[in-house]
């Protein structure tokens, strides 16, 4: 079993990294069915306070932990995950479970299959034990929604855990285990990793198939480490043919995570001119991270944002319209099921005319323009992930304000738009001991040497604190 850095400390079974579960199955130092029971007894004690979970299945994963304990007596993993236990966020379709998108508004049906990275980690050999919450069609970096109880961060209950991925961040954070599956459009894995302390990937588009695929939307992993990271994108990136948007099979080794930031050029993306003003101590923490690089030989230099008001308000109609097309559809009464922050959003897609939206439209093609631009110069940019250290859990967004609602996404939206990998990892606290998220950005399709860049930084930035132990505001 893992010990901690204490001779005598050995942590919890729920407390594991995927890379430790599997050496110890393989060693028979515990089995599947042992964590998932320790995991279910944590979850007990947290869940009441940060409602991170939907469809919870404690029968089910107990079934799927007894045949996976049976399969490592046999010697006989059916996968690189077997045993692992997972969550898979609300909007990521799991066969016999309904998908509410996180909205009142949604009927609910019964899905009848996996989506393809629910496929491949139940292929994996990974305990699917629960699905996790989201806000109102993944369109707020919240813990709200009108569907699911309100999601609360585990470091600070009082405070949110970002989204739309928010239970898969705050159920990471939490220790329910060690693998979490979340998506983003525009910062939905990378904001709540920021406010949680945790791993997340953004992987280049098409590298995770999902379904359905949409411009600028993939799958990733949410985790602890960036080692467990890169185990569970060894399993996510497997092909399907359901995504007509997905690149072709690669031959990632998604183990080759060490990589010398030697004579790496870095640019340290701070000052946007757009959005919300950057707070002194995520400013603070993303220089410490630029400085660690440095020393370890990385030539670093400050480079300017890529996004402008345009393109930013570009975005936002494009959205706006999408978003009322599909509420427009509803009769008035299951519309107003809506959360009101999202429907008074949507409406004034309804006001914009035709060469609004599809300029609006037109702004992801200039953010991919002037990002190819930019790192034709440099390896990897790194920056803040959010503007703000957090927030009150009962926002729908920083600002709280639906005419302004994509100002804090200005450091992680147009890496959707340009289809780069971007992963975000801790990078330090506030003076309450909060995390902040670092963002490494790096070349399209360069996902591995994105991984190993975080990788680097683990071993650059020191010692971080303890997880969230007590549920305590």
């Amino acid at each position: 079993m893992h010990k901690k850095d204490s001779p005598d400390a050995v942590s919890p079974l729920h407390d594991l990294s995927a890379v430790d579960l599997i050496a110890g199955f393989r060693a028979r130092q515990f089995s599947p069915a042992e964590v998932l029971e320790d995991l279910l007894s944590h979850i007990a004690v947290w869940e009441p306070h940060i409602k991170a979970l939907y469809a919870f299945d404690p029968e089910g994963a107990r079934a799927a932990a007894k045949a996976s304990t049976e399969r490592w007596q046999k010697g006989e993993p059916m996968g690189p995950l077997d045993g692992v236990p997972a969550t898979i966020k609300d909007n990521i379709a799991t066969k016999g479970v309904p998908v509410p998108l996180g909205a009142a508004t949604t009927k609910l049906v019964p899905s009848a299959m996996d989506a393809p990275p629910a496929a491949r980690l139940r292929e994996a050999g990974a305990v699917i034990f629960s699905k996790t919450t989201m806000p109102d069609y993944g369109m707020l970096s919240s813990g709200l929604s009108s569907f699911h109880p309100l999601t609360r961060n585990p470091w600070d209950l009082g405070k949110n855990p970002g989204g739309s991925s928010a239970g898969a961040g705050a159920a990471c954070a939490a220790g329910y285990g060690p693998l979490h599956l979340g998506t983003d459009i525009g910062g939905s894995l990378r904001l709540p990793a920021c406010w949680c302390g945790i791993v997340a990937l953004k992987p280049s588009l098409g590298r995770v198939p999902v379904d359905p695929p949409y411009v600028g939307r993939v799958a990733g992993p949410m985790t602890r480490s960036v080692d467990d990271a890169a185990l569970m994108m060894s399993v996510l990136s497997r092909p399907d043919r359901r995504d007509g948007m997905s690149l072709p099979p690669d031959s990632i080794n998604w183990k080759a995570l060490d990589k010398s930031p030697r004579k790496l050029r870095i640019g340290l993306m701070l000052d946007l001119g757009v959005g919300q003003a950057l707070e002194k101590d995520v400013r603070d923490v993303a220089v410490k991270a630029a400085k660690a690089f440095e020393s370890a030989g990385a030539v670093v230099t400050d480079v300017k944002g890529i996004l402008t008001r345009e393109m930013l308000d570009g975005l936002d109609n494009f959205w706006r319209a999408r978003l009322w097309d599909d509420l427009s559809q509803l009769a008035p009464a299951e519309r107003e099921k809506a959360l009101p922050y999202i429907l008074r959003w949507a409406e004034r897609g309804a006001k914009l005319s035709g060469v609004d939206v599809v300029r609006g439209f037109n702004a992801t093609m200039a953010i991919r323009a002037a990002a190819g631009k930019l790192l034709a110069d440099i390896d990897y940019v790194i920056s803040p992930v959010s503007p703000v250290v957090k927030f009150a859990a009962e926002l729908a967004a920083p600002l709280n304000d639906p005419d302004r609602p994509f100002e804090h996404i200005c450091y992680t939206v147009p890496w959707n738009m340009a289809e780069n990998p971007a992963v975000s990892l801790n990078g330090g606290y506030d003076a309450k001991g909060f995390p902040i998220g670092v963002q490494i950005i790096g070349r399209r399709f360069d996902d591995i040497g994105v991984l190993g860049m975080a990788k680097a930084f683990e071993g650059l930035r020191g010692a971080q604190r303890p997880w969230p132990r007590v549920p305590a505001r």
